[in-house]
């Protein structure tokens, strides 16, 4: 059969579809500053409450908006906004940890109302716990291959989610405070880690290293290009 006039051959298709295509990105500020930093704050406010450095009977009633607002709904948002740089990691963590918060807070709002009493154990809250701590371990295996520093705010923060399950379901309160230390040491890392994403994003040069798996990324170099693209917001490159 003959081919038809004016249809590209198999052979410049992709050619002909490459130089006709066009795709309308918009760029976005890399939303994991914000997330990283909701997360380390009520993070590292929670958990020192849960390590014993403070904290009565009121406590309940001043976490909550805390912990909903600044780790839940900013960090949700977060994630919601790593979808528009196409970064699946950060979609994934700041998504599932963000409505973590979010449903904390919510529990010590009942509890501060009166309306809930945390029994002990708290069971339910250690079955919380194993999902989250299987969700973390498979973002910090995938974070592996993006930058050290991120893998290691994840895997402390999966070690803490799997010590807190051990200690609400077994009643055991060295897991947990030992879960409260590990999500502490993530805070901090969480913490360093927006700070050199917030520099690199302002000076618009790597200023901390953070430990990048997949290109150089030395503390006075530009940052490396993911695609063609010369100016390399998120939302028209990959990842942030």
């Amino acid at each position: 059969m003959p081919r038809m006039a004016n249809t590209p051959s198999q052979d410049g298709e992709f050619e002909f579809w490459r130089n006709h295509a066009q795709i309308s990105l918009q760029p976005v500020a890399p939303p994991s500053i914000l997330g990283l930093f909701g997360f380390a704050a009520a993070t590292f406010v929670v958990a020192t409450n849960l390590a014993g450095w403070y904290g009565d009977t009121n406590t309940p009633a001043f976490l909550f908006p805390f912990a909903a607002f600044t780790g839940g709904l900013a960090q949700f948002l977060a994630g919601m906004w790593a979808y528009r740089a196409r970064d699946g990691l950060a979609t994934a963590m700041h998504g599932i940890w963000g409505a973590f918060w979010l449903a904390y807070g919510v529990l010590f709002l009942l509890v501060a109302l009166g309306a809930l009493t945390p029994p002990t154990p708290f069971v339910a809250l250690g079955y919380w716990f194993i999902a989250l701590a299987a969700i973390t371990w498979s973002g910090a295996l995938a974070a592996l291959a993006k930058n050290v520093s991120l893998a290691l705010t994840l895997i402390a923060l999966a070690a803490g989610a799997t010590a807190q399950a051990i200690g609400q379901l077994a009643d055991i309160s060295g897991w947990r405070t030992l879960g409260a230390y590990f999500f502490i040491a993530s805070a901090v890392v969480a913490w360093y880690t927006a700070t050199a994403m917030l520099l690199e994003a302002t000076y618009g040069r790597a200023v901390l290293p953070i430990g990048m798996l997949r290109a150089p990324h030395r503390p006075g170099a530009q940052p490396p290009q993911a695609i063609q693209f010369v100016s390399g917001e998120p939302g028209i490159k990959i990842g942030q």
